[in-house]
């Protein structure tokens, strides 16, 4: 075990978890708009404002991405959960070709599985009143661009901040957790706050509705790499490519911390 590149491959096992954890990702995503914003939901109705059910909203999605990163899903794949943060971590040499591939093969197939779970699971009249959770901008085209591109690279940049330290790359889960909660809470009603080419793709597909999806392929990658390429001026980069590093478990992804190679065992103690 020790420092390592990042190793090209075939990773099923890595990409799987990757998969997994965007399913349930997106999963969550819907469940939790349909109770904090859909029809007939007791929350929904006890909230005295939509800026109170997208705080609500915020508030749930935050925790359930810090908990799939911490989760042996997350230790194993490093719960990037988004094709844009992979991207970024690629532009920084975190991440090869063949992991960029698998890791967006992975989120797309997770997140259309995610949505369609969701949409097997809830009342019609609910997603149909929340819009399958499909993400839509009420802001002219470059204007929604430049938000969803900005929202983003705060996002990505955060997590670069913290991945770059050995001292607090431990904390990046809690601290997307306010930082979700807050992008949310005052993106939601101007883009609906996606960050995430694969977040808005799954929907979109499980519920017929392409409109604008085009929008939301295009802004976050746009801010993540733009973030991605400043911090290549500084001297130092991430250590880790994972938002939760744990050297226990496989990785295939360029570490400056202990790390095991990807064909490694898991711990037998999760």
């Amino acid at each position: 075990m020790g420092q390592q590149p990042a190793r090209g491959g075939f990773h099923w096992r890595i990409w799987g978890a990757e998969a997994l954890g965007t399913g349930l990702m997106v999963l969550a995503i819907v469940l939790a708009a349909g109770l904090t914003l859909g029809d007939g939901s007791p929350v929904a109705e006890a909230l005295p404002s939509r800026g109170a059910r997208f705080l609500a909203l915020g508030v749930i999605i935050g925790p359930c991405v810090a908990l799939i990163a911490v989760s042996p899903l997350g230790r194993i794949s490093g719960a990037h959960l988004n094709p844009a943060l992979t991207l970024g971590f690629w532009a920084l040499g975190r991440v090869c070709a063949a992991d960029l591939a698998g890791y967006v093969a992975a989120q797309a197939t997770g997140a259309l599985g995610g949505a369609l779970v969701a949409r097997l699971v809830l009342p019609g009249s609910v997603t149909d009143s929340i819009g399958g959770a499909v993400t839509h901008p009420s802001l002219t085209r470059a204007g929604a661009l430049g938000v969803e591109a900005g929202m983003t690279a705060l996002l990505v940049g955060v997590v670069l901040a913290f991945v770059s330290s050995e001292r607090l790359a431990r904390w990046t889960p809690l601290a997307i957790v306010p930082l979700l909660a807050a992008i949310i809470w005052l993106g939601s009603p101007l883009t609906s706050a996606s960050l995430n080419p694969a977040r808005s793709a799954g929907p979109a597909l499980a519920f017929a509705d392409l409109t604008d999806l085009w929008l939301y392929l295009l802004a976050p990658p746009l801010g993540a790499l733009a973030v991605a390429l400043t911090w290549r001026l500084r001297e130092t980069g991430p250590k880790t490519a994972k938002l939760f590093h744990d050297p226990r478990y496989p990785c295939s992804l360029r570490s400056e911390l202990p790390a095991m190679p990807p064909d490694a065992p898991l711990p037998s103690r999760v």
